[in-house]
Formats: C-alpha cells, sequence, structure tokens
C-alpha cells in the first residue's frame, strides 16, 4: 500500500510547474509595479531550471537544450537592446527580460523560445497597445514586456506543442 506522504511521479511534477508558474506570476506582478524583475528571482531560475534538467527523471528539456536555451534566452534579448541602444541612444529591453527568458530556456529548453517569443511578442503588442491607451502614454514610453514572456512562458509550460499544433497542419 502506498504511503500517504509520498508523492508519484505526476504529482511531483505538478507541485513543480505550480511553483514555478507562481514564481513567474511574481515576477509578473511585480514587473508590472515596479518596471523591475528583480536578480534575486531572475537569476536563481537559471542554474535551477539546469539542476532540474539534468538531476531529475522528469525534466522538460536535456542538458543541452536546458543549457542552449539559457544562453540564446539571454544572448537574444542582450543584442536586440545592443542594436537599438545604437541607434536610440537608450535601452529599449530591460535586461530583467533578458534574465527572465535566460531563465525560461533554462527549464523549457532551447525549443522552446521561438513559441516563447512569438506568444509573448504577439500578446505584448496587443497588451502594449491597451497599455499605453490605458495609461495615456506615448508609443515611445515604456511598459513592462515581463508579463507578456510569463503568459508565453505558462502557456509553454502546460501546453509545449500548441503553437505546433495549431500552425502546421495550416502550413501543410
Amino acid at each position: 500500500s502506498r504511503s500517504h506522504c509520498v508523492m508519484d511521479k505526476q504529482e511531483i511534477l505538478l507541485v513543480i510547474k505550480a511553483l514555478l508558474i507562481l514564481c513567474w506570476l511574481f515576477l509578473a506582478y511585480i514587473d508590472i509595479k515596479s518596471f523591475r524583475l528583480p536578480n534575486a528571482i531572475t537569476l536563481p531560475l537559471i542554474p535551477l531550471g539546469f539542476v532540474f534538467n539534468i538531476a531529475s527523471d522528469f525534466g522538460f528539456a536535456d542538458a543541452g537544450s536546458s543549457f542552449l536555451g539559457a544562453i540564446a534566452g539571454y544572448t537574444l534579448f542582450w543584442g536586440l537592446n545592443f542594436v537599438y541602444r545604437l541607434f536610440k541612444d537608450r535601452d529599449g529591453i530591460g535586461m530583467g527580460d533578458a534574465k527572465l527568458l535566460a531563465g525560461m530556456g533554462a527549464w523549457l529548453g532551447l525549443s522552446s523560445l521561438p513559441s516563447i517569443l512569438l506568444i509573448a511578442s504577439l500578446s505584448g503588442a496587443i497588451g502594449g497597445f491597451i497599455w499605453l491607451r490605458y495609461k495615456n502614454y506615448q508609443a515611445n514610453q515604456a511598459f513592462p514586456f515581463g508579463p507578456f514572456l510569463v503568459i508565453a512562458g505558462i502557456i509553454q509550460l502546460l501546453w509545449p506543442q500548441l503553437l505546433t499544433n495549431l500552425l502546421l497542419p495550416q502550413m501543410i
């Protein structure tokens, strides 16, 4: 008979997903309120994602994909910000967003990044328009992008093949 305090693999995975989602939602809340994604929360997501994927029996990605996902996630936003700064002489993307995407890449792997970026970009374009209108801001004023990364990360965590299943049949 199974002990009442022992969880099976599915229950453990559910708890890990719930904790990760809560962490991401907390980061989205902080970003909405302060336009900041604190290093104290974003940076630990990266090694925790590596450890989870390497050391557990139910990781979301293999070690190489986890490592490359973190590197690519950070590097992509760093590079976009670098180019933006060349033209506008100011930052266009917060490096907290880069660290959050690196953490998502570490947890979900390199192959998750295109879907995360597509969903975050589309929802961010719509949400950004609404945010700017609601706040009576101008188009050149900042709005928090972290919440849109979080929406995309949660979708990718819970339904990893969603975009592939929606788009691929239309392309064939």
